[in-house]
This record gives structure tokens, C-alpha cells and sequence, in this order.
């Protein structure tokens, strides 16, 4: 099982070919699968103007405000159409569609979790108490705010692990009172859907 430690300020960011942003990757399953082979992806984006988001075929995306004043979703055929701009709200929507992004004001940073459809089912939650992480196959634990204690691991703010290849659970203990974490498990299906729990 691969089970790796992560700090967001240490990942290189990768310009968007539109010049609208950059991404900060933290996991691409399989390892080294382009954009047309992976199974699932948890990236940090960071929006600097308006334009277009990417259709990613086959694809289920949960997108996250982390920083600033968010985002507006918005499809041509006005099914979609979603102002981003309460922080740690998931929301999740399909890949296929062509989205055009509006800022709400300055620069956004985003988390992003996507997954590929009739492979993997994603469950997203936000922690802000200590609890037990049921085990999953493969998924993310990341500190969003306050210190955490994870199994053998201290994290803080932008910091955490992900695993893929093996059954793992995880108790999540808080250390500060402003603690909040964001928590994935993954999991094989043949089915996809992605669900998003509360506070915890």
C-alpha cells in the first residue's frame, strides 16, 4: 500500500493552459496517469480570473472554496449554475459538463477531489471533533485549520496524508479549537456517487 505524507507549500504549481489560474497537484491514481487515465485526482487551485473550466469526460468533481472570495459555476444550457463562495462547502457536480467560471472579487483557492465514473465512489466530509475514520481502500486526510493528531502523524494547516492499494482507517484526534479537517475515503464500485457529509 502506498501511504504518503503531504505539506500544500512544498507542491510545485502548474500554470492552466488558459492562463486563468494554477494547480497544485497532491495525488494522481494510477501513478503517472495523464488527465485521460486516472482513477481518482485531489488537487489545490488556485482561480486568478474568469474563463473556462475544463470538461473532463466520465468524471465526477467535488470542488471546495478554501480561500477568498469564491466562484461562480456556470453551464451555457443554465443547468448549472452554483456561486461558490461559502469556505468548506462541498459541491459536487459531473465532469462532462463545460463550465464557465466568474470571480466574486480576487483570487480563489480551491480544493478539488475528482473521480472517474463506474471505478471509484468518493465520500467527502468535513471533521471539526475527534472521531474514527472508518477504513476505505484508498483516500485523504487534510488539516484545514488547528493542529490534528493522525494515528502516528501531527499535522497542521495544509498538511496531511493520502493512501492507495490498502484498507486503512484512521482516528482523528484535534489538538487546537478552530480544528477542521477535511476527510475522503475512496473506493472501488460500479456504480460512482459522491456524497458529502456535515460537520462531524
Amino acid at each position: 500500500m502506498a501511504l504518503q505524507r503531504f505539506d500544500i507549500a512544498s507542491l510545485a504549481a502548474s500554470p492552466w493552459k488558459n492562463g486563468g489560474g494554477t494547480t497544485r497537484e497532491i495525488v494522481c491514481s494510477p501513478a503517472g496517469a495523464d488527465m485521460d487515465g486516472f482513477d481518482w485526482r485531489v488537487s489545490i487551485a488556485t482561480i486568478d480570473r474568469p474563463g473556462p473550466f475544463s470538461a473532463f469526460a466520465g468524471i465526477d468533481r467535488v470542488i471546495m472554496l478554501l480561500e477568498g472570495a469564491g466562484v461562480r459555476l456556470h453551464s451555457q444550457d443554465g443547468r448549472i449554475d452554483h456561486r461558490l463562495d461559502l469556505p468548506h462547502v462541498p459541491f459536487a457536480f459531473a465532469g462532462d459538463a463545460a463550465l464557465d467560471c466568474d470571480l466574486l472579487g480576487g483570487t480563489s483557492t480551491d480544493f478539488n477531489l475528482m473521480t472517474r465514473r463506474g471505478r471509484v465512489s468518493a465520500d467527502l466530509r468535513l471533521l471539526r471533533e475527534r472521531g474514527d475514520i472508518a477504513p476505505a481502500e484508498r483516500g485523504l486526510l487534510m488539516v484545514l485549520g488547528g493542529r490534528w493528531q493522525l494515528e502516528a502523524f501531527d499535522c497542521g494547516p495544509g498538511e496531511g496524508v493520502w493512501w492507495d492499494g490498502g484498507s486503512q482507517g484512521w482516528r482523528a484526534l484535534p489538538q487546537d479549537a478552530d480544528a477542521a479537517l477535511i476527510a475522503v475515503r475512496l473506493e472501488s464500485t460500479t456504480t460512482s456517487t459522491a456524497t458529502m457529509g456535515g460537520s462531524a
